[in-house]
């Protein structure tokens, strides 16, 4: 009789798992529970380091969930990432004709040649107010992992 303990989760994995990421009502936001478990190599930046973090040390088979606070998930909203942006600006990094609605998620270019994406809050003339937060920033989220394989 074989006394092979499971593998575990380390920062370079290349793991293949189930997970569901939910709001703390249990809302689905993503999950592969209902389809194809996913593959992936930790450290690619394929799951939020946040979620990595989660996955480690856990053994080949397990099944977890965790209850993820805002600040150990998406961040606490600042107030500060809520800025105005000209209409010149919005114009330069949209479609011709682009017809935006307040809830909208837009991307922008960033200095230095990044993008990053706001949610369009206000729209006037000559500007208008974006949400740069991460839409879940504030809201405590929940994980569940099912470790199928460990490589």
């Amino acid at each position: 009789m074989s006394n092979t303990t499971p593998a575990v989760v380390n920062p370079t994995s290349y793991l293949t798992l189930h997970y569901r990421l939910a709001t703390a009502d249990g809302t689905d936001l993503i999950t592969t529970f209902t389809g194809n478990p996913a593959t992936l190599m930790l450290g690619q930046g394929q799951l939020a380091p946040f979620l990595e973090a989660c996955l480690l040390g856990m053994a080949e088979g397990s099944h977890q969930s965790f209850d993820l606070a805002p600040a150990q998930a998406f961040g606490e909203r600042n107030p500060d990432l809520v800025r105005d942006v000209s209409r010149a600006t919005l114009d330069e990094n949209s479609a011709p004709d682009a017809d935006y609605k307040i809830g909208d998620l837009v991307d922008f270019a960033a200095p230095g040649g990044g993008r990053f994406a706001g949610v369009l809050r206000e729209l006037r003339e000559d500007s208008a107010t974006f949400d740069f937060n991460h839409p879940l920033a504030g809201q405590a989220v929940k994980f569940e992992v099912k470790l199928i394989s460990v490589l």
